[in-house]
């Protein structure tokens, strides 16, 4: 097993293809998510410690009749949950080449061909985001290391003698922002949370307010962030103008683009982004918007050189002796990890093998099916829109008529209910969020497969399930 024949491998391969090719198959015959409990799953397992290894059949056994079943479906094309990418069978096979070369891409030499790849690739990215000519980047393992990796630049940044440093991003901002100025020192009380307007988008005149207020008060702003999507609405904050406030207060500008950024590919959406050229830094996933496997995240700085004295570290097992300037390149020098995969290989086929007109047209239909559901809720007499449809996320709740003229707080508590039998159904499954202190069921389009006639069944499971439930505790 540790070192099979060239049949051997073929044979596995053959295997592993059919199993491919029949799931993927019959995908929207499945269910998008089936009940269970750990117990099942623990049932389905040998929990022995193996001290005799089993064939290859055995174990691909195991992922047929129990990994696969008691997974949640993430390619199906009902699944509406969080911000999830379905995956491609073209970056499923890159997947698989890249564990095959195994190539570690640290500094140049390790990984030449990769490593000019990873450049490569990043710079269309750069072209796609119209950055300048100078910036760069690279890959990492997503949006938070990708946060994570900017909001380091952005301090390496500022000159500061004081330790009271100050980030500002709206109220809808993703949890890693935080979660990074903890890690970083900067301390997560020291992350501003900026009003939004009745969009959910970043209002300027409060991130002026606190910026103003903090300045009196001796803290040392640094970084604003502004958001390409959020993950509860998919608001797109108003770049251009926030970067003219971070101009004027000198601030680190940078953009989460993790989920909504690659929508600037659908022409509907493009002039949301205006401006998004002119941050100092941007997080990406092309494991969400480019539909690619997990993981692939990626930051793109418009100064690399600050990246890199805020990351490059030397040590004696890592010098590079005798290499002229473009292959002594190191990507450690510039984001938080040694180790890394080759996860640009998957980047590169699906844009090239798929190309950018085909996403664009991909990303067009999961915007107008979102926009669908939209239609269809306003149109309707028992359902209601809990925010408005900036790009493929749709936050709604259903308010069946026996529930008219009951408190906001009993039909919150009727669709916590029927959230979870929703997903318990398995035929649609929607994942939730608060919004202005109300329960919203929240759903995100981002699969190629999914069809405008997806987001009709949507609404007819949610009645369908609705009336097998009670309208009160």
């Amino acid at each position: 097993m540790l070192d099979p024949s060239a049949d051997q491998i073929r044979d596995w391969s053959n295997s592993v293809i059919e199993l491919m090719a029949g799931y993927l198959g019959d995908l929207r015959d499945r269910r998008v998510y089936r009940h269970m409990s750990s117990r099942e799953i623990r049932d389905g397992l040998d929990s022995a410690l193996p001290t005799k290894g089993i064939d290859f059949d055995g174990l691909l056994k195991v992922f047929r009749d129990t990994i696969i079943p008691f997974s949640r479906q993430n390619a199906h094309p009902r699944m509406f949950g969080y911000v999830q990418s379905p995956g491609t069978p073209l970056a499923a096979f890159a997947d698989l080449l890249a564990s095959v070369l195994n190539a570690n891409l640290t500094v140049w030499r390790s990984a030449p061909a990769p490593v000019e790849l990873e450049r490569l690739t990043i710079d269309w990215i750069r072209q796609i985001l119209g950055f300048n000519a100078g910036a760069g980047g690279l890959f990492v393992s997503g949006g938070s290391i990708a946060n994570f990796a900017a909001i380091a630049a952005a301090r390496q940044a500022k000159d500061y003698l004081s330790g009271r440093l100050r980030i500002y991003a709206s109220s809808e901002t993703h949890f890693s922002i935080a979660k990074a100025a903890a890690l970083l020192g900067i301390g997560r009380e020291n992350v501003r949370l900026v009003a939004v307007d009745e969009r959910f988008r970043m209002r300027l005149d409060d991130l002026v307010a606190k910026i103003t207020a903090d300045l009196e008060a001796g803290y040392v702003p640094f970084c604003v962030v502004a958001n390409a999507g959020t993950v509860n609405t998919g608001a797109v904050d108003p770049l251009a103008e926030i970067r003219e406030v971070a101009n004027r207060f000198q601030l680190w500008m940078h953009v989460d683009g993790s989920y909504g950024a690659f929508a600037v590919l659908a022409k509907s959406a493009r002039k949301l982004f205006t401006g998004i050229d002119q941050a100092d830094s941007i997080a990406l996933d092309p494991h969400k918007w480019l539909y690619l496997p997990v993981d692939v995240g990626c930051v793109i700085y418009r100064e690399p050189g600050i990246a890199r004295a805020a990351f490059a570290h030397e040590a004696e097992y890592t010098r590079i002796i005798s290499e002229e300037a473009d292959e002594a390149f190191a990507f450690w020098d510039y984001g938080p990890e040694l180790s890394r995969r080759f996860r640009a290989l998957k980047v590169w086929m699906l844009l090239k093998g798929v190309g950018l007109d085909r996403l664009g047209e991909a990303i067009e239909s999961n915007l107008a099916c979102a926009r669908h559901l939209e239609s269809m809720v306003r149109g309707s007499d028992d359902f209601e829109m809990v925010a408005p449809v900036e790009l493929s996320i749709f936050c709604f709740r259903h308010v069946p008529v026996q529930l008219k003229n009951e408190s906001p707080e009993a039909i919150d508590a009727f669709n916590e209910r029927l959230l979870v039998a929703l997903q318990r159904d398995g035929s649609s499954y929607l994942s939730n969020a608060t919004l202005a202190g109300r329960f919203a069921l929240r759903g995100c389009v981002l699969n190629y497969r999914t069809t405008l006639r997806d987001m009709e069944i949507l609404l007819d499971d949610l009645r369908r399930v609705a009336r097998s439930l009670p309208t009160s505790n």
